[in-house]
C-alpha cells in the first residue's frame, strides 16, 4: 500500500496535450453603395438654348454657340465623396462593367441598385481603347475645345485645370483635391496664370477626375474649368512618355515569359549567371558574348544551344553539295544526285518530281549580239543589258 501511495504522489512525466486554440474568423462584408441624392433631385429639364436647331437624338441645341460657353460658369450640383459614397452595386457581379458617370459627379440616386460601378478605377480596370471608363464612345479628334470625351488616337493621362484662385499654398491645395481620384504622377501649377496640369498614373483615373472636378471649386468659391491637356511639346516630356511606353511593353513581355527564363536574361539568377559566363566565353578567357550573340537562334548561331534543331541531315547536306558542284547548265548531275537521295527519308524532292524535272527540256534562245556601229560613239555602252 505504501508503494502504491508513493506512485500516486510522484509527479507525472507525461506532457499534457495543448488545448486547441479558438480562432475567431472575422468576415467583413462589403457595404452597399449609398445614394448620393434623392430621386426627386434629378429632374428632366430641357437644356439651355444655345443654338437655333434642337437635336432630339442628342438632346442638345446645334447651329449656335457651344453649350460649354454657358454651362462653364454654372457650379456643379453635387460632388462625389469616395470614402462615404463608394460601395458594391449590381455591376460588381458583372465582369467588365463601366463606372457610373452620375456617381463621379456626385448625383447618383440609385445607390446599390445602380447598373454601374460606384468606386474608383484601379490598375486592373482595362477597357477598349475606343471607349472611356464610363462606356462613352471616343472620337478620332478632341471636340468642344478639349472638353469632350476624348480621342482614341492617343492615350491622355493629363488634365488641364483653369480658373484657380491663386494663393500662397496653391500647390498643396491642388494636390490635396486631385489626389482623391487616384495616384498622381506629376503636378505642375502655373501661379501667374491660375492654371494647373495634373498627370495620373492610370488613364481611367484621369477620366474619372475630369468628370468629378468639372465645375467644382477648391478651397474658394471659384468654378474650375477642367479640360483635356494637349500634348507637351517639351522634348524631355516626350522622351519620358516614350520611356514609359517601353517599360509597359517590357512588363507585358515579362508576364508572358516563364519566370526562370526572365530571371536568367536579367541576371537575377546566380547559378544562371555563372553558367552563362562560362558558356558565353566560347573558350576565350575573359570574353563574354553580348545578348544578341548568346541568345541568337539559327543554323549560323555561334552558341551550340542556338543551333539545336536547325542542323541539316547528312544526306541533305550531301545532296546540296552535289547539286552545287553540278551547277550552271549541268542540271542532270543535280537531278541524279537528288535521285540517289530521293529514297532516303528526309530528301528535298520526291521521285515523281525528279522524274518530271529530268523529262522536261527547257531551251533558251541565244541572245543576239549588238552590231557595232561605225559612228563616233563606237565604244559607248551601258552597264545594264536592257539598254541595248
Amino acid at each position: 500500500m505504501s508503494e502504491e501511495r508513493e506512485l500516486e504522489q510522484a509527479p507525472s512525466t507525461e506532457v499534457a496535450a495543448p488545448a486547441p486554440k479558438k480562432v475567431k474568423k472575422i468576415i467583413r462584408k462589403k457595404r452597399p453603395a449609398r445614394p448620393q441624392v434623392d430621386s426627386s433631385f434629378i429632374t428632366s429639364e430641357p437644356p439651355p438654348q444655345t443654338g437655333t436647331i434642337f437635336n432630339i437624338w442628342y438632346n442638345k441645341w446645334s447651329g449656335g454657340d457651344r453649350e460649354d460657353k454657358y454651362l462653364s460658369k454654372t457650379a456643379a450640383k453635387g460632388r462625389c465623396n469616395v470614402a462615404r459614397d463608394s460601395g458594391y452595386t449590381r455591376a460588381d457581379k458583372i465582369t467588365g462593367s463601366y463606372f457610373c458617370l452620375f456617381f463621379a459627379r456626385g448625383i447618383c440616386p440609385k445607390g446599390q441598385d445602380c447598373e454601374y460601378l460606384h468606386r474608383l478605377p484601379g490598375i486592373h480596370d482595362l477597357f477598349n481603347p475606343n471607349v472611356d471608363c464610363f462606356g462613352r464612345d471616343k472620337h478620332s479628334d478632341y471636340r468642344d475645345d478639349m472638353g469632350g470625351v476624348g480621342s482614341f488616337m492617343r492615350q491622355n493621362r493629363t488634365i488641364y485645370v483653369g480658373r484657380i484662385h491663386v494663393t500662397d499654398d496653391i500647390e498643396e491645395i491642388v494636390s490635396r483635391h486631385f489626389a482623391e481620384w487616384g495616384q498622381v504622377e506629376r503636378i505642375r501649377v502655373l501661379n501667374s496664370r491660375g492654371v494647373a496640369f495634373i498627370t495620373y498614373t492610370n488613364e481611367a483615373n484621369a477620366q474619372f477626375a475630369k468628370e468629378a472636378m468639372a465645375h467644382q471649386s477648391l478651397d474658394h468659391s471659384e468654378i474650375l474649368n477642367v479640360r483635356w491637356a494637349t500634348s507637351d511639346p517639351n522634348p524631355m516630356a516626350q522622351a519620358r512618355e516614350a520611356r514609359r511606353i517601353e517599360e509597359q511593353a517590357a512588363e507585358a513581355i515579362r508576364r508572358a515569359l516563364p519566370e526562370a527564363f526572365v530571371a536568367e536574361i536579367e541576371g537575377r539568377d546566380p547559378e544562371a549567371r555563372k553558367r552563362r559566363k562560362i558558356e558565353s566565353s566560347f573558350g576565350l578567357e575573359g570574353y563574354e558574348a553580348p545578348d544578341d550573340v548568346y541568345f541568337a537562334r539559327g543554323a549560323q548561331a555561334v552558341n551550340p544551344m542556338g543551333r539545336r534543331g536547325y542542323e541539316l541531315g547528312h544526306e541533305e547536306r550531301l545532296m546540296i553539295e552535289n547539286g552545287e558542284t553540278g551547277g550552271g547548265g549541268d542540271a542532270p548531275l543535280a537531278i541524279e544526285a537528288g535521285q540517289q537521295s530521293a529514297g532516303v527519308k528526309g530528301g528535298i524532292f520526291s521521285s515523281s518530281t525528279l522524274a518530271a524535272l529530268k523529262a522536261a527540256q527547257v531551251s533558251t534562245a541565244p541572245r543576239a549580239k549588238a552590231t557595232a556601229s561605225s559612228g563616233p560613239l563606237v565604244a559607248y555602252s551601258s552597264d545594264s543589258e536592257d539598254d541595248e
